[in-house]
């Protein structure tokens, strides 16, 4: 059984300076017999803490992602545990909170998710083979970029931003991202194809490459989760980054909060919010409340899409569409890069987590060719979870740092309901 470390606070001490705290700890209901957090973890408070630098540079990005340090993973759990559920929702779980199981079982055959993250992951593949057989899903095979496109059977590919099989620098907090990343396709598409683009760097110059890559090695869905600070370059690289036609391009919101990055303020991207996920007796079986830590606002510098039509923001505000981020209510990973002395199987949250969620959404709809990035969810509000209540922080009670029946700044308009909406 899996062991879980306690991390107590003592007066007049913090964790970290980058950690949060966040409410009372879940369990997944994945698997049976799901490991349960003691009694002594019920009681404590849960933290988390960031993967990377929370205020990059000037023209540089940050992953979105949170890693719960309350939950840490130990060294028999270095390979997949069948019987014994990891922390953390699993695929089950995630296709019953967002009605897709019946999609995930036969759709998304030959269609190609393409993940974009910073620096190199030595062991993405494996890591995911690892998730795969833990929650009973078929491992990939590997298969070369240029081949990713054209295969019937899940495979998974990985590529430099030049489109090279030789690889950036390793950074085991964005190597932990990256596995985030691909777990989160393999889970709502277990059929799809992933491939896998590295940047050279967290430059957005550099990931905006990978992500022109990444199309033309043939992803049809392409998730960005990651964002840095809004700046006069943006409108530029917006146009020469994230804009593809027949392509849908998925963006986090962002973590700290009320507040707008990029390239989510991008138009043609779909900016993805986060929610906090819980189990409930409701029909559904689940609730969703916005996630405190979800990005939101209007933008300071691009332009009001057409298909977005809120009226107190003149320019573009995010986000457009929203899935589980809340790292006290995420999901189960496994990652072998270690990084501040974790690995295996690890929990996580960050609208990270909710960027491919929706990237993954948008392939089992397999609607690339004719989407125009968020317009097909604006037309079709009833196939998505209303969320209606929680707040990302101050901006005078308005929608947009406050969910409220209809559109929200902090979760959009809403969580998949099924795929009709995308």
């Amino acid at each position: 059984m899996r062991r879980v470390i306690i991390v107590a606070a003592v007066a007049g001490s913090v964790v970290a300076a980058a950690s949060i705290a966040y409410a009372s700890p879940h369990t997944s209901t994945d698997a049976s017999p799901a490991i349960q957090h003691n009694s002594a973890a019920a009681a404590a408070t849960p933290t988390s803490e960031r993967n990377c630098d929370a205020t990059p540079a000037t023209g540089y990005a940050a992953c979105d992602s949170w890693r719960r340090m309350d939950v840490h993973s130990t060294a028999e759990h270095m390979h997949a545990r069948p019987g014994a559920t990891p922390a953390g929702f699993g695929p089950s779980d995630l296709q019953s909170a967002y009605n897709l199981a019946s999609a995930a079982k036969s759709a998304g055959a030959g269609t190609t998710v393409g993940i974009v993250d910073a620096f190199n992951d030595p062991n993405a593949l494996s890591d995911l083979n690892t998730y795969r057989t833990q929650f009973g899903i078929a491992a990939v095979t590997s298969c070369a970029p240029g081949a990713v496109k054209s295969s019937t059977t899940p495979c998974f590919a990985k590529s430099s931003q030049t489109g090279a099989t030789s690889y950036p620098a390793t950074n085991a907090g964005w190597a932990e991202e990256e596995s985030l990343d691909i777990d989160m396709v393999s889970a709502v598409c277990p059929n799809c194809n992933i491939l896998l683009v590295e940047a050279t760097s967290s430059a957005l110059t550099d990931l905006g490459a990978a992500v022109n890559e990444a199309v033309t090695l043939g992803a049809k869905y392409v998730s960005n989760s990651y964002g840095g600070g809004e700046s006069s370059a943006e409108a530029s690289e917006a146009t020469q980054f994230y804009k593809h036609t027949g392509v849908v391009l998925t963006a986090s919101s962002g973590d700290g909060g009320f507040g707008v990055e990029f390239p989510a303020a991008a138009g043609s991207v779909v900016a993805v919010g986060g929610t906090s996920l819980t189990k409930s007796g409701s029909t559904r079986g689940w609730s969703e409340t916005a996630w405190s830590g979800a990005g939101s606002g209007c933008s300071a510098v691009i332009a009001k899409p057409t298909w977005q039509k809120d009226t107190g923001c003149a320019r573009r505000t995010v986000a457009d569409v929203s899935a589980v981020a809340d790292p006290n209510t995420g999901v189960a990973v496994f990652d072998s890069t270690a990084s501040g002395g974790m690995s295996g199987w690890m929990e996580f949250g960050g609208t990270s987590v909710a960027s491919p969620i929706i990237a993954s959404v948008y392939a089992l709809a397999g609607n690339a060719a004719s989407a125009n990035s968020a317009a097909t969810l604006y037309a079709d509000t009833g196939d998505l979870n209303d969320v209606t209540s929680g707040s990302n922080g101050s901006c005078g009670g308005t929608y947009l740092c406050t969910a409220k029946a209809g559109y929200d700044g902090p979760t959009g308009l809403g969580t998949p309901d099924g795929t009709g909406a995308f």
